[in-house]
């Protein structure tokens, strides 16, 4: 049997490496689906482009194409006469060659002929009869064109691994041909809320008792984060249906978040139950953070479950999953952190030396950017989080801000 090491406080960076290095994967599984499927997930491989994108020249407007130099000086008070020779039809080849002289009439996104460098819009032209065009613009070469491999060239890198498939990824894998592609299975995590005081909907809470907040509100940030949740429960704080929880959780999980009962005190046992249960066990008991200090990770190589007591406060559980747990994700399936909002803070701002803070604020736009206005509330009160738009990181070695420092303003999406 393990024995609990209390108080055993890292540092985020420190907490972050020890998650790393306890898991037995240095990479998330994969999958290949078909690409109707895949908004949302995460891509697992570099895709590189098969193809050209367009892979012909092809008209960006309705009008005429021609010989660039035959416009030269075109202009409503001088306007150029060229030969009408042909239509292309949209989604034929052009079939034809233009000389000088010459004209033809191209659709939106149809082929441009030979001899053509560049296009007329038909608001800039007149047809005078079957075999005779008016044009009343001056052109260059190219213009009006989109040339083959413009858009996508083929060999080059198209998506990163780590991407996430929106609208537009899957746009431009269509446009190459691309009907599967390789993505990543989420981690799976169950989670347990804890709390002799707390019940669900729609019992309403009575004299001592609130609502379960931390169970929907971190089954949504898993989500959030690429997770798969396999398990949502809320437990009384005993110790035994605490621990026949984490159990069974362990043996289909690949991460159980248990918040609440990871402060000291009597009803401290997350710790304990941890040390009991895995091998090698808790390997953090406390993070040098505020929100979040009374936070314990743990791992079992068995199972290989990593094991995390959140604090039992919805701010304090929900920030420190997000910047443990939304950041393995990011880590195990290659994706970039968070671009940050540089911007000023709004005004003095007092930390806590020894601890990184965590603080969220409101991004307000000024005429040098934006100003940060830090959002006050007790680690209890959900609405800290729900009125800012994202939060600002103070280093555990600064005593705080002064108005107008720079900061990074973090998004919560």
């Amino acid at each position: 049997m393990n024995t609990v090491k209390l108080l055993t406080v890292d540092t985020i960076e420190g907490a972050r490496q020890k998650l790393l290095n306890s898991i037995s994967i240095s990479e998330l599984p994969l999958e290949q689906i078909e690409l109707r499927q895949a908004l949302g997930r995460l891509l697992a491989k570099d895709i590189l482009a098969p193809e050209d994108v367009p892979n012909f020249r092809r008209s960006t407007v309705d009008g005429y194409a021609v010989v660039s130099a035959d416009t030269v000086g075109a202009g409503e008070s001088f306007p150029v006469f060229l030969r009408f020779i042909a239509a292309v039809e949209m989604g034929k080849p052009a079939g034809l060659s233009l000389v000088r002289g010459e004209c033809a009439y191209v659709p939106t996104g149809g082929m441009i002929p030979d001899g053509a460098d560049a296009m007329v819009m038909v608001e800039y032209s007149e047809v005078i009869d079957d075999a005779q065009i008016v044009l009343y613009e001056s052109v260059a070469v190219g213009n009006h064109i989109a040339c083959v491999g413009e858009d996508i060239k083929q060999g080059q890198l198209l998506l990163r691994r780590g991407t996430k498939l929106r609208s537009q990824e899957i746009g431009a894998l269509a446009a190459v041909g691309v009907t599967e592609v390789p993505v990543y299975l989420p981690l799976r995590i169950s989670i347990i809320s804890s709390g002799d005081e707390l019940v669900l909907p729609p019992v309403p809470p009575g004299p001592g008792e609130i609502r379960d907040v931390n169970s929907l509100a971190l089954e949504a940030l898993a989500k959030e984060s690429y997770y798969q949740v396999v398990g949502l429960r809320t437990i009384r704080d005993d110790e035994k249906e605490l621990e026949a929880a984490v159990r069974d959780a362990m043996e289909k999980s690949d991460v159980v978040a248990l918040s609440g009962g990871s402060s000291q005190g009597t009803k401290d046992m997350t710790a304990k139950i941890f040390s009991r249960i895995a091998d090698p066990g808790v390997f953090t008991h406390g993070l040098a953070v505020k929100p979040g200090k009374p936070a314990v990770l743990g791992y079992d190589e068995k199972t290989d479950t990593v094991l995390a007591g959140l604090p039992g406060h919805p701010v304090s559980a929900l920030i420190v999953f997000r910047i443990l747990f939304s950041w393995l994700a990011r880590q195990l399936a290659g994706q970039k952190e968070p671009f940050p909002v540089p911007a000023k803070i709004s005004c003095n701002l007092a930390s806590s030396p020894g601890r990184t803070s965590y603080q969220p604020v409101i991004l307000h736009p000024c005429k040098d950017g934006y100003l940060a206005e830090p959002v006050f509330g007790k680690a209890g009160m959900i609405t800290t989080l729900t009125k800012s738009d994202g939060y600002i990181v103070i280093d555990l070695n600064k005593e705080g801000l002064e108005k107008g420092d720079a900061v990074l303003v973090f998004p919560w999406v």
